[in-house]
């Protein structure tokens, strides 16, 4: 397949009305599959009420079909079409963080979007993107557009159009480049189907954030207990994981350089993923900043980037310094743990 590629400006006015965003829309419609930014990740959109264009994406990612996806929408009438016994805490969270990095687990309307969708669930995800070329793309194509990461299952999901085309290229009828995301980690997963809501997958609206709305919040368990069958799209099966093996090291710099040693004793080739205070402390075959220790968003920004920065190093191994599990620091470290199979070295 020739994968077409675009370069849209998002800071351009009228962006429905731009010429490839018109042509990307009409792909869409055609039941085609295209790749496109948002405020968190690159996604893979497909119409969400055609089975054969969501089995489009389960194609080119790899992805189980038992896998359930988010449906990204540009406007509020769009929900009311999918969901419905939309709860009061669900209309406040809406109305503070939409547009924005949140996805609500609601409950499904009925032969409103594609079974293969929700994977056969009676609830279905919903988001509204903050970025501008999503929003007028999603406007443009009319459509409710079901969009994982635009990534091969189980690789880092891609922050830029290249990682996009690295994995896709030749899988997709289309790639929209509007240059680098903004927030890096995928969105918060909420379950707002029940009377208390859930935190399913940890992202850019923190626990903190969402309990100064909905007061209780609790946290899906398993996010916390290993073995647990998680609820949330995406987060089912080994995710964000480069090549080489990853260990997160929960020790001093001196405990993460003796392991290096170590490995590189035995002709072994080390990465280390740190941060910018760091970066020069560590003698290593490959050394990676990944934003800085007082900034955990530029940590979050810089996550996925990095991992595939360790996949172009050709490393053998790599450890991984550990976060704060807490703010965007829980979303880190969710991601990092999945990234590594929960492989822990403690000092």
């Amino acid at each position: 397949m020739d994968t077409k590629q675009w370069i849209v400006d998002k800071y351009e006015v009228g962006l429905e009305a731009y010429p490839q965003i018109k042509e990307a829309a009409r792909i869409l419609q055609a039941n085609q599959v295209v790749a496109f930014p948002t405020e968190t990740v690159y996604g893979l959109g497909a119409n969400a009420t055609s089975n054969e264009a969501v089995n489009k994406i389960f194609e080119a990612k790899g992805r189980p079909s038992d896998n359930p996806l988010i449906v990204h929408i540009s406007r509020l009438e769009q929900l009311d079409m999918i969901a419905q016994d939309i709860s009061d805490i669900a209309r406040q969270l809406i109305s503070k963080f939409w547009p924005g990095p949140l996805t609500l687990v609601l409950k499904k309307k009925d032969n409103s979007i594609s079974e293969k969708v929700t994977a056969g669930l009676n609830t279905v995800a919903v988001r509204m993107p903050d970025h501008p070329i999503a929003l007028a793309l999603i406007t443009a194509a009319n459509l409710p557009l079901a969009a994982p990461s635009a990534n091969l299952s189980g690789k880092p999901s891609p922050t830029l159009a290249k990682h996009v085309a690295d994995d896709l290229a030749g899988k997709i009828a289309g790639i929209i480049d509007g240059g680098a995301t903004g927030v890096g980690l995928e969105s918060t997963v909420i379950d707002c189907s029940g009377e208390i809501p859930v935190i399913l997958r940890p992202g850019g609206v923190t626990k903190e954030q969402l309990e100064e709305i909905c007061g209780k919040v609790e946290i899906d368990q398993a996010l916390v207990t290993e073995g647990q069958a998680p609820r949330a799209p995406g987060m089912k099966y080994t995710h964000y994981a480069p090549k080489a093996p990853l260990y997160i090291v929960n020790g001093s710099k001196i405990f993460i350089q003796s392991l290096v040693n170590e490995k590189q004793e035995q002709g072994i080739k080390v990465g280390v993923l740190t941060t910018t205070e760091r970066e020069q402390e560590y003698a290593a075959d490959e050394v990676i900043a990944c934003g800085s220790r007082n900034d955990l968003e530029s940590v979050a920004n810089r996550l996925y980037e990095v991992l595939r920065l360790f996949d172009e190093s050709k490393v053998d191994i790599i450890f991984s310094e550990s976060f704060p599990n807490e703010g965007i620091g829980e979303a880190i470290m969710n991601r990092l743990h999945k990234a590594a199979g929960h492989q822990l070295i403690n000092e």
